[in-house]
């Protein structure tokens, strides 16, 4: 009301907008595509990078080998890579996951190897003292103490993902909310239809969000046992 800029419509506009698009189908098009990358990359993250983790946090010698590549490599910021990628995968929805995977791996790895290296020797020594072998210690000891760090680095990451996923959608796509706020907002100059696209993927991002907080509460209730 103040500015009264075209480029700034009403919020009752914008939701008008938001459920006419959606209604049509346009906007949960770009939003199923947008969540089945950051889905497909998150699944692929704990996949590889939580074993990997929990290996380095058993092996000291593993970790002092990797350490110094891990520290290379995790202060880097991921979307800088977005044009290396899309060069070395092309065009669709693999480079775009690899993006968002990136991202989500080194926090996960980082988080799962402190956790497991700082396991009290005593929790590991009284489970082999029941007959524990490596596959019981992971099941009933590493793991459970490392998906607390798994989640939290998930939780972590959401707000980086989804911002690394507007700026791959941005390149070599015609789906993804991404593309969608970019098209509205650059070529067609429909500001609410761009609005739109931005609280679409902001309720994404809060969606996933809340998601990891109610796996923690599935998966760790002895975090919240109080």
């Amino acid at each position: 009301m103040l500015l009264n800029l075209p480029i700034l419509p009403a919020p009752l506009t914008v939701g008008q907008t938001f459920v006419q698009e959606l209604v049509r189908g346009k906007l949960l098009e770009h939003l199923l595509a947008s969540l089945w990358r950051v889905a497909a990359s998150t699944v692929l993250a704990v996949l590889t990078a939580a074993p990997a983790g929990l290996l380095l946090g058993q092996s000291a010698r593993l970790n002092r080998i990797f350490s110094p590549l891990i520290y290379l490599l995790y202060p880097v910021p991921k979307v800088v890579l977005v044009p290396i990628v899309l060069l070395f995968f092309g065009i669709g929805d693999f480079p775009k996951i690899i993006i968002i995977f990136l991202v989500l791996f080194f926090q996960i790895l980082v988080l799962v190897r402190d956790q497991a290296a700082a396991i009290r020797p005593e929790l590991i020594q009284s489970v082999r003292s029941l007959g524990a072998g490596r596959r019981g210690l992971f099941r009933f000891v590493y793991l459970p103490a490392s998906l607390p760090a798994i989640l939290t680095a998930l939780r972590q990451s959401v707000g980086t993902a989804v911002a690394v996923l507007y700026v791959a959608e941005l390149f070599a796509t015609q789906r993804g909310l991404g593309y969608y706020i970019y098209l509205n907002g650059s070529t067609l100059f429909n500001y609410p239809a761009m609005y739109a696209g931005i609280v679409a993927l902001s309720l994404m991002g809060l969606g996933l969000y809340f998601g990891v907080d109610w796996l923690e509460r599935r998966l760790c209730p002895w975090q919240t046992a109080h």
